[in-house]
């Protein structure tokens, strides 16, 4: 299936030096952050992030925005409490390289549990990360409680 051409609205970068253990600065320099192998994965670990912390932050919120956006389409208002949990797992793939696995976990106070993983499904459908991980990686959709 070739790629859906899209009209740009936003565009930005980063750049990563030192890899895992290195540092990945944006190109505004807003985001300027070291980075370190977990220790799960044979590094030092400690205070500092890694790929798998930053994609899980900004698959959580680019979800949350497309399910605050499905909610409002339908009439619901999901309050302030309601957000989105992304757990991103690293993984050994059966041809010995590496793979991503993702849970993404509605957290969606007062709203009943079917209504809410019918609102996880339909923010799954419209999410532009969930459309580009779609096929690639594993992604299961949840709701807390």
């Amino acid at each position: 299936m070739a790629p859906v051409a899209i009209s740009p609205l936003y565009s930005t970068s980063a750049t990563a030096h030192g890899g895992r253990n290195g540092r990945v600065k944006s190109e505004d320099g807003v985001l300027d952050l070291p980075l370190a192998m977990p220790k799960e994965l044979g590094g030092a670990g400690g205070a500092v992030t890694n790929p798998e912390q930053l994609f899980a932050a900004g698959y959580s919120a680019c979800f949350e925005s497309a399910l605050r956006l499905v909610a409002r389409m339908q009439g619901k208002n999901l309050g302030n409490d309601a957000g989105v949990r992304a757990t991103v797992t690293i993984g050994k793939t059966p041809d010995g390289g590496f793979g991503l696995a993702v849970e993404l976990q509605g957290i969606l106070p007062g709203i009943p549990n079917d209504e809410a993983q019918k609102l996880m499904a339909a923010a799954h459908e419209v999410c532009p990360y969930s459309k580009a991980t779609r096929g690639n990686i594993d992604v299961k959709v949840s709701v807390a409680g």
